[in-house]
């Protein structure tokens, strides 16, 4: 039994350290720990600093294009979306704007005429922007000017509150518009600008308004101060009492300058979109005005303007030289123009 009963020796049991110490082993794991946490940490503090310094800027958001539901494919060239620089169209960013142009010239009628679509609250015609010099200069500065205005960027007093649904300006055909035709054109038809020709059937008594402008920019009858356009009928009825002179020997050199550079404008700008408009028929018949709306699709308002007219009733009454006038037009192309066309 002794012999059966086991004892352990240092000979039968020897326990044989390891080959690699653990300590080694133990430090590659806490510095790569230590490692990870330094990063973790980092990423957290970057965001709590963004968020406490403003919006993460380096998310980028990515916005929609704003579209026009239920528009003619025809139509879509004609729509506009501006991003202005100079102001946010917040939550006007996605109403479509039409472009525009009144192509006329001076004393047609046009002041008047903008007034009334500047009555709409979704209309902006911007005047006549290229009677400044420098921005008619060359073809570039014209195509820069339009960019500026079409991307409502050129503030003036009309500027609406609304959201704006059109946009335009008035341009005289004399304002580089001629010259710089073709480059023009090319503009219009590229970014879908409608043009709206106004022009006066009666050249004879455009002619008497430039005159009678002309003369109140010297004499400044309205006590010392000169208006191309008034708004009250005493004002008006003192511009109508000076009654101008007009040169027969260039009357009829004159009136075809005049057709001759209307029939230019019409004859460029055919291949565009675009309406013929005349001041007297406007006058006559204000649904016309209808159709001017519907043109730039914008919804149908009463228009209205506070502008008076100066020139009333027979033009025998407005010359100096009347007989004179009558006896150059008579037998020509312009004889109708010695008769009233229209009543105010």
């Amino acid at each position: 039994m002794a012999d059966n009963f086991c004892f352990f020796t240092k000979d039968t049991f020897i326990i044989k350290p390891p080959k690699k110490s653990p300590l080694l082993l133990r430090m590659v794991v806490l510095f790569f720990a230590m490692i990870c946490g330094i990063y973790i940490c980092s990423i957290c503090l970057k965001q709590i600093g963004s968020r406490s310094s403003g919006p993460v800027t380096s998310v980028h958001v990515v916005e929609r294009p704003c579209e026009a539901a239920n528009i003619e494919p025809s139509e879509k060239h004609y729509l506009h979306f501006p991003k202005p620089k100079t102001f946010s169209r917040a939550e006007c960013a996605c109403n479509p704007v039409r472009f525009f142009a009144i192509l006329s010239t001076q004393r047609s009628g046009s002041g008047w005429f903008e007034t009334l679509l500047n009555s709409h609250m979704n209309i902006s015609s911007n005047g006549e922007i290229f009677s400044v010099k420098a921005r008619k200069s060359n073809a570039s500065t014209i195509l820069e000017t339009l960019d500026k205005l079409y991307n409502l960027d050129f503030l003036t007093s009309a500027s609406k509150n609304e959201c704006t649904a059109a946009v335009g300006l008035k341009w005289m055909l004399n304002q580089g518009l001629l010259q710089h035709h073709e480059e023009i054109v090319e503009y219009f038809k590229r970014r879908g600008v409608s043009a709206i020709f106004l022009f006066r059937r009666n050249l004879l008594r455009r002619m008497v308004s430039i005159l009678a402008n002309s003369y109140d920019q010297n004499a400044k009858m309205l006590n010392g101060t000169h208006k191309s356009h008034v708004h009250s009928p005493v004002e008006a009825e003192i511009l109508a009492s000076y009654k101008p002179t007009i040169n027969t020997t260039t009357l009829i050199a004159n009136l075809n300058q005049v057709q001759d550079m209307a029939a230019n404008a019409l004859e460029y700008f055919k291949s565009t979109r675009h309406i013929i408009l005349f001041y007297e028929d406007i006058i006559k018949n204000r649904t016309i005005l209808n159709d001017v709306q519907d043109f730039l699709k914008v919804p149908r308002m009463d228009l209205h303007s506070r502008q008076v007219k100066i020139h009333k009733g027979p033009l025998s009454s407005q010359v100096e030289n009347w007989s004179d006038v009558e006896k150059t037009l008579k037998g020509t192309s312009y004889e109708s123009f010695l008769h009233a066309d229209y009543k105010i």
